[in-house]
């Protein structure tokens, strides 16, 4: 490494001089921005039900759901009496259910109640091995990830478990927002992000209490008409950004208002016009709707192998870009076209 350094303080005769590539430089620095982004899990995540600890009636339903991830709270829905037995509840009910292949995850208290060491504990403790992930609430840095993973860590070691967790991680406030590029590389456990919108306009300090949407008063005025914004856009952005970087899944939060199907479409498709690959339901009827709109159609499924197979007919004949349906496809209609088709295919697996 430090002949690598002297060689790239030298420039580039002293790079030849050295006898290094430029794919040995590329390879072995960091900081360099021109290499390929990492995938993300290959799993479907669709939409993440929702389901409160303390009401294990419905973790039977949940689990016959068409909901591609399954996340059992111990959280903001169970009271703080209730925290202990929804423990239980949970941990009873990971073993006992038949989860079939959906990732089952368990949302864990915040960090800063005194909850949370012994929900990590008596899970990974007492809970079977078909728990995949935890979900950790309000991270605000990447330190907050490397409490929780020395925990974790700790009592894998002990216990024996050979099933390493995985971690998804909620941002829901400014400083998580702040830190959201540090919070992704925080764990090599971090599989996904989510938005929490309620805590993160309240920690924004935000005139709403809307959970999710467009909100009222954020407007523009255009020949006296109202249209209206996302007040989220900014944070889902930044959000999809730093997952994309660093190989996570973004996934967009709550909608609340769940008798609103509209609404909830809307907001699903902006977030999946700007790279998000799925969305909270809190109710069993937001699972359709998600799953509707985080599946490619048939017809942009059809597509996407239509212009794969072009670029591939392209290539045989030396050329780097060709014309599908009169508009220009090159490299980076080949990236966009694979993701349609592996979506496609893992809905069909």
């Amino acid at each position: 490494m430090l002949q690598l350094q002297k060689a790239l303080d030298g420039g580039a005769a002293t790079i030849y001089q050295h006898g290094l590539s430029v794919r040995n430089i590329i390879t072995e620095r960091d900081d360099v921005s021109f290499r390929s982004q990492p995938p993300a899990p290959a799993r479907l995540n669709r939409c993440q039900l929702f389901g409160p600890g303390s009401r294990p009636a419905l973790f039977e339903k949940m689990a016959a759901s068409a909901a591609d991830v399954i996340n059992l709270d111990l959280e903001d829905s169970v009271a703080p009496d209730d925290k202990e037995q929804a423990r239980r509840n949970i941990i009873e009910a990971i073993g006992d259910i038949d989860w079939g292949t959906k990732t089952l995850s368990v949302r864990i208290n915040g960090l800063d109640t005194p909850f949370w060491y012994r929900d990590v504990v008596d899970l990974l403790e007492q809970a079977g091995a078909r728990l995949d992930q935890i979900m950790i609430p309000k991270v605000g840095c990447a330190a907050d990830l490397y409490a929780v993973d020395a925990l974790v860590t700790a009592v894998e070691a002990a216990k024996g478990r050979d099933k390493r967790i995985a971690f998804e991680v909620i941002i829901e406030s400014a400083a998580g927002i702040s830190h959201v590029e540090e919070i992704a590389t925080g764990s090599p456990r971090l599989q996904a992000m989510s938005l929490g919108a309620a805590d993160f306009a309240a920690s924004m300090g935000m005139a709403t209490t809307g959970i999710g949407g467009t909100q009222e008063n954020y407007y523009m005025l255009h020949d006296g008409q109202r249209h209206w914004s996302d007040p989220w856009h900014w944070a889902q952005a930044a959000i999809v950004a730093a997952c994309r970087t660093h190989g996570l899944l973004p996934v967009d939060g709550p909608f609340g208002d769940f008798s609103d199907d509209e609404g909830f479409r809307a907001q699903a498709r902006r977030s999946a016009t700007l790279g998000m690959v799925g969305k909270w339901a809190i109710h069993p009827k937001q699972v359709g709707l998600a799953n509707e709109v985080f599946s490619p159609s048939e017809s942009a499924v059809s597509e996407a192998r239509e212009i794969l197979a072009a670029m591939e007919l392209a290539k045989k004949t030396g050329a780097g870009a060709t014309v599908y349906k009169g508009r220009l496809v090159d490299i980076a209609s080949i990236r966009q076209a694979q993701v349609i088709v592996r979506q496609a295919e893992l809905i069909c697996t």
